[in-house]
């Protein structure tokens, strides 16, 4: 067990044993197949996974003696999944002090969240509260507090926290506002406040900031877009969503029509919108998630349609899966047949991946073969592509054994298809060691720097 090999693999989490295929292993009950992953490939996500499973079974012991190899050889992780393990067991005091912070510790952001994570599940909420308080004028680490204490009767001390810093934001605008922090203070304030059932004050609070501008960044008028839908005000939606800030708050007020049975205005507003809007574009989609959920789904792709070739606020994709979810995908099919020859140019690898993916959703998998073959052999994607279509057809062994003769395949694609087809432990067992892997991918990223080339400019 390397510990250059876990931090490798916990950065790409695209080789080894990755999160996906455990989850996929455990899932379908193979559970003992990812301890053994564990212990013999020395693979970690199947070490976490195989902890958390053992644990919650009351298997202790087992969880325990599956992270030991990880902890001996330096991994830090494993040291807090063990103390996880063993406040599940409820030997709280051994768990916190198996992780307990030293003075470099507390001056850590990510070490004293990990820490108030762990405080609060152990049900020393006030504890937790003192480890995150210096450092809440992160964003993160703020919302980790209003998360943390959600329910457990700390909204009071909560509010106090974060009156200070809602204060700041709201003194800090016209003075770079966008270098203030926490800029989403105010948005946690109004949410504290809300679930502490002070709906009417949070509302009061941040409607006043927004008419004021007393705030830094656009996430303040969703959030107050997103409370105001949630408790009906229509009247100060309206306000709201076609005042100065229609650009982004428009939508909530049409969906809030919508709710309230006042679809056909909801439609109007958003048409009057883009009729006259300077930047009508950006109303365009809440029209078309309007129109879709009333099953009128011509005229929705109608709305997205001028859009279809832009640069930006295109609408292309999400047209595409709108009919996609509702059944119909020879009608995407066919939108993305209308495409001009400049637009599949420049999309090329989107457009003829989407392409097989919506033939063979729609059941043409010969035709979605026969496409395949027309597109240039560097097609990103094109060997999984391929290997879907033949295993939507029940041709697994054709799949694999197109995807094993692509060096470009990762393994853990051959072992998805394996595992999905009840073939764990051949798919396991198949697998190149994590080290090896590693080794694969030095060679990748040296192939690719060379391949820049002398001429490139440096850095």
């Amino acid at each position: 067990m390397d510990i250059a090999d876990l931090e490798w693999q916990s950065r790409t989490l695209g080789d080894g044993i990755t999160p996906r295929l455990v989850t996929m292993l455990v899932d379908r009950g193979e559970m003992e197949l990812v301890v053994r992953a564990a212990s013999e490939r020395g693979e970690w996500f199947c070490a976490e996974a195989a902890a958390r499973g053992l644990s919650r079974t009351g298997e202790t012991e087992r969880a325990l003696e599956v992270l030991e190899p990880f902890i001996e050889a330096g991994w830090r992780p494993a040291r807090w999944e063990r103390a996880g393990v063993l406040l599940e067991a409820g030997r709280v005091r051994q768990a916190l002090d198996e992780v307990r912070p030293d003075e470099e510790g507390l001056a850590s952001e990510r070490v004293c969240h990990d820490f108030a994570e762990l405080l609060g599940k152990a049900g020393r909420l006030d504890e937790a509260i003192t480890v995150l308080t210096p450092h809440l004028d992160r964003e993160w680490i703020l919302s980790a507090l209003v998360r943390l204490t959600e329910g457990r009767g700390r909204d009071e001390r909560v509010l106090e926290l974060i009156a200070p810093r809602a204060q700041r934001v709201r003194d800090a605008r016209g003075e770079k506002p966008w270098c203030v922090n926490p800029s989403n203070a105010q948005d946690l304030q109004a949410q504290v406040l809300e679930r502490a059932g002070r709906v009417d004050e949070a509302i009061r609070i941040l409607g006043a900031d927004i008419a004021a501008g007393h705030f830094a960044v656009q996430n303040t008028l969703v959030a107050y877009a997103e409370l105001l839908l949630r408790h009906g005000r229509l009247e100060e939606l309206r306000v709201l969503g076609t005042g100065e800030h229609a650009d982004f708050t428009l939508e909530y007020y049409a969906r809030a029509l919508e709710d309230h049975g006042q679809a056909d205005e909801a439609e109007a507003v958003l048409r009057r919108f883009i009729a006259t809007a300077e930047y009508p574009d950006r109303f365009r989609w809440p029209l078309v998630e309007l129109l879709g959920r009333q099953g009128r789904l011509e005229e929705a792709v109608e709305v997205g349609r001028p859009t279809f070739e832009y640069h930006d606020a295109c609408l292309f994709e999400g047209v595409i899966h709108l009919l996609h979810e509702a059944g119909r995908p020879d009608q995407a099919v066919a939108l993305l047949d209308e495409r001009s020859a400049e637009f599949v140019e420049e999309h090329a690898s989107w457009f003829g991946s989407n392409r097989m993916w919506l033939l063979g959703e729609a059941g043409r998998h010969e035709e979605a073969l026969a496409y395949a073959e027309t597109l240039p052999s560097d097609t990103y994607g094109l060997t999984l592509d391929k290997a879907w279509i033949l295993e939507e057809m029940g041709r697994v062994d054709e799949a694999l054994a197109l995807l094993r003769a692509d060096p470009e395949v990762r393994p853990c694609e051959v072992a998805e298809l394996l595992i999905r087809h009840g073939r764990a432990a051949e798919a396991i067992a198949s697998m190149p060691s994590l080290a090896e892997q590693h080794a694969a991918g030095r060679r990748r990223d040296a192939a690719l720097q060379a391949n820049r080339g002398s001429d490139d400019p440096p850095f």
